[in-house]
């Protein structure tokens, strides 16, 4: 038997019986625009390095200079980038994940089978870079917050595909009830 073509870019679906592996459909993080500043950071201190070295008044030494150089970039620019670095999703064919945290890690997971509601929320500065915010409730656990996600649009599709074929694959797995006696 063939599986039938599918629709709309959907993947297949395996037949009954037949175990189905779990698949990375999409791994992200926030939107890059927040680390402009934390860039325009190491651009402006490293022209205040490069202009200073050398000609700094009596008092100031260049290692004062490059110090403070260091401790600017530090806590401005690479804590700020380890921060958003830390912090991804990953949809799979079974669930969402949410991992975050540099140097202790903590991971959140929610099922596509049991089902959940989707909000999409997005502000203007949002929608002029293509973002937004997911907001994932299944009702019973705190609501998973996907926050300026980039291509909102694809991700919230992808979503609500996973849901409808986790769904489908859980019915279709329910075992029958059995057949009433004398029909």
């Amino acid at each position: 038997m063939t599986q039938p073509a599918t629709f709309g870019g959907r993947p297949p679906t395996p037949a009954p019986g037949v175990p189905t592996p779990e698949l990375r459909v999409a791994r992200f993080r926030s939107h890059a625009r927040r680390l402009v500043w934390p860039a325009l950071v190491v651009i402006v201190v490293a022209g205040a390095v490069g202009f200073f070295y050398g000609n700094l008044p009596a008092p100031f030494e260049d290692w004062m200079l490059l110090t403070a150089a260091v401790v600017v970039l530090f806590f401005l620019a690479l804590l700020p980038f380890l921060s958003w670095w830390a912090h991804a999703w990953t949809i799979t064919t079974r669930r969402v994940i949410e991992r975050r945290g540099v140097l202790v890690a903590r991971r959140r997971e929610l099922s596509h089978v049991r089902g959940y509601s989707i909000q999409v929320r997005r502000g203007p500065l949002q929608r002029m870079w293509g973002a937004g915010t997911l907001v994932l409730s299944n009702g019973v656990e705190e609501p998973m917050r996907l926050t300026n996600i980039p291509s909102i649009d694809l991700v919230h599709e992808s979503l609500v595909d996973q849901v409808e074929v986790n769904q489908i694959l859980a019915h279709r797995e329910l075992p029958l009830p059995p057949a009433a006696p004398g029909l």
